[in-house]
């Protein structure tokens, strides 16, 4: 279940949709998110009320098409799978969005059941019936030809 932000800079309503389509798009297919499962803000600032302030840290050159996206999720994933996301969102917010890779900002913040309320005052991952448990995706798949380095 995870809850993801966007902020962007004069990215108007059809990039933003698309940018919140291709993570949500990203989030099925490398960490098995449930098609259904969708809980996204998208702002966008106008340079005036609201802007983003970015710098070339780590050699990233950034531009004002930057995407910051916040993505907030229960534990458990391995650094693999997190590596694949990142690559996958930065594929996606370009075939779909339009925006450079380079441009594709993205933190990841981890919790437990426990810190999440889906409404109705309950923590809803802590009842029997909901509870998923540990987070349990299969592999990302492998590109041809790798090896399992034994």
């Amino acid at each position: 279940m995870p809850f993801v932000r966007f902020d962007t800079l004069r990215a108007g309503p059809e990039r933003l949709a698309a940018l919140g389509r291709a993570v949500h798009d990203a989030l099925t297919e490398t960490i098995g998110i449930p098609p259904d499962d969708r809980f996204q803000v998208l702002a966008d600032h106008d340079g005036t009320n609201g802007t983003l302030r970015h710098d070339d840290y780590l050699g990233v050159h950034r531009d004002e098409g930057i995407a910051y996206i916040a993505i907030t999720l229960r534990s458990g994933r391995t650094p693999a799978r997190k590596q694949a996301l990142y690559r996958r969102i930065a594929e996606l917010a370009q075939a779909y969005a339009g925006t450079e890779p380079r441009n594709v900002f993205v933190v990841l913040t981890e919790n437990e059941s426990a810190d999440w309320s889906l409404g109705e005052g309950t923590a809803q991952y802590l009842d029997s019936a909901v509870r998923l448990g540990p987070v349990a995706v299969p592999d990302a798949p492998r590109p041809s030809g790798a090896q399992d380095g034994k």
